[in-house]
């Protein structure tokens, strides 16, 4: 680092010796004295203020465009819904206790505590002039957020674990997570000397942050966007917060006090601070405990639809594809299955020697990560999820290949559509493929020849001699592409339907 800092200190000055770079700056001497003055480190109106007016631009163009995301051009609406329906499919309700405790931490009954809590320490170690900022910081995005709900007027996600009587845009908890808990650690930081214990504080504060956000998106009481733009929100009035802060400072030194200076001794000012953290806590504890909201944990089911034919489904040229979370095109339909119910679905697969995938949770996912470092077998190992029509896959099915270990394994996966057939079978799709190795020591990576892949799943199926009748034909054009984690694949298009006993 000190040979990098020299060779840049060289290039500096030889830049400034160039004759040519002179000429220039004398002949625009009054933009380069502004431009220098914008650099100096020494005053507020310098480089600070350089440096906090360029991130509050960045910040505010990044909410203008989550804005327009969201109500103009729509591009977030289908990553949100999407992101909903794979939150759901985590839940369990030791989580949702856990992520209840975790999202009072930005309740206003919660935070007023906290933050009379804040201004009585800030007051009796006289750094009063962090009050001020501190206030217009949670007030003024508080203010904003009260807005943008009034403004946008946007609903609640269906699949809330509770019911929420405002709008959904801006996340005021997001916003407040940014707004309060950032502008705390900014002043414990501001505080600190060294730097280790500074970095320790603003990842301490950070994760704060997310996992409050995070707890909003788990509950399904807000969407993603509406949790980044509460982040935003918070962000702006944040910089505006500490811009203040550190102008106060510059101003007096350091020193500003507001009608008198406490004096009281070292320990009792700990003693008091201690008392003021334990007494908000404390009232946080005996707010989440009595503050419990009514938990819908009843799963919402969609109505069926019947429909004429199956290509009704299907007139929607999207709806021929997986999706990542994002809305990219993956794989096409390759297995449509028309079954009385669930149960016969996962029959059929059972008589083919296929097992059914365990859903997704910490337990499983421990199970399959030691699975995978050992090179052990793990039939029933769970899935990465993957979308169709908004939706992650209701079933994962999968079979051993000769290796027989978790790395890899012939698997399918099946959504059910809820349409059904006039005859009263309900409609599922599904699409195969070969895990052949661990990628990123994260997930599997594909085999691309998918192919090869639905013939196999095809013919065991037909030992399990509950497939009444079947049908293959053409049912998009060729095609080379790839997944969410990058790999290829390649498919002449064809599908088949199933019709199961």
């Amino acid at each position: 680092m000190s040979f990098l800092i020299s060779i840049w200190h060289s290039i500096k000055q030889a830049i400034a010796n160039n004759p040519d770079i002179q000429k220039i700056i004398k002949k625009h001497h009054s933009f380069f004295v502004f431009f220098k003055k914008r650099l100096n480190k020494s005053e507020f109106f310098g480089l600070p203020l350089t440096i906090l007016f360029l991130i509050f631009i960045y910040i505010l163009f990044f909410l203008l465009g989550n804005i327009e995301d969201v109500f103009i051009s729509n591009t977030a609406i289908f990553t949100d819904n999407r992101v909903v329906n794979l939150i759901v499919a985590f839940r369990n309700i030791n989580a949702i206790k856990f992520f209840l405790w975790v999202t009072l931490l930005g309740k206003w009954q919660v935070i007023l505590s906290f933050t009379l809590s804040t201004i009585g320490i800030l007051w009796i170690w006289n750094k009063r002039l962090y009050i001020l900022p501190l206030v217009i910081s949670i007030l003024s995005s508080e203010i904003f957020t009260a807005l943008g709900k009034i403004i946008f007027h946007r609903s609640r996600p269906e699949l809330a674990v509770y019911i929420e009587h405002s709008f959904s845009f801006p996340s005021g908890h997001a916003t407040i997570a940014v707004a309060f808990y950032g502008f705390l650690t900014y002043i414990i930081i501001r505080n600190t000397k060294l730097w280790k214990t500074k970095i320790s504080l603003f990842i301490g504060g950070l994760i704060i942050a997310l996992i409050i956000g995070f707890s909003r998106l788990y509950l399904g009481v807000h969407y993603l966007s509406d949790v980044w733009g509460g982040y935003l929100i918070g962000s702006l009035w944040l910089i505006i917060a500490i811009g203040i802060s550190e102008w106060l400072y510059y101003i007096n030194k350091g020193n500003i006090t507001f009608f008198w200076q406490t004096n009281f001794s070292r320990t009792k000012k700990y003693i008091i601070s201690v008392s003021f953290i334990l007494i908000s806590f404390l009232f946080y504890i005996v707010f989440a405990s009595t503050h419990q909201p009514h938990i819908l944990l009843s799963p919402i089911i969609p109505k069926e639809i019947v429909v004429q034919n199956i290509d009704d489904i299907f007139l929607n040229e999207s709806m021929k594809y997986t999706e990542t979370i994002t809305g990219d095109r993956q794989e096409p339909i390759s297995f449509i299955i028309l079954a009385k119910n669930d149960k016969k679905l996962v029959d059929l697969f059972k008589k083919s020697n296929w097992f059914l995938a365990d859903k997704v949770n910490i337990h499983s996912v421990i199970k399959i990560a030691k699975a995978a470092l050992f090179k052990e077998s793990y039939l029933r190992a769970p899935m990465t999820p993957s979308f169709w029509d908004l939706k992650i896959h209701n079933f994962g099915f999968e079979e051993a290949t000769k290796v027989n270990n978790v790395r890899q394994r012939h698997h399918i996966r099946f959504w059910n559509t809820n349409y059904v057939t006039k005859k009263g079978e309900k409609i599922y799709v599904g699409t195969a493929s070969l895990d052949i190795g661990i990628k990123w020591g994260i997930t599997h990576k594909v085999a691309p020849d998918i192919d090869t892949e639905r013939e196999f799943l095809f013919n065991d199926m037909k030992k399990s001699n509950d497939i009444i009748n079947f049908q293959k034909r053409k049912f998009v054009s060729p095609i080379l592409g790839e997944n969410f984690s990058g790999d290829l694949f390649f498919t002449d298009g064809k599908q088949y339907i199933i019709l199961v006993k």
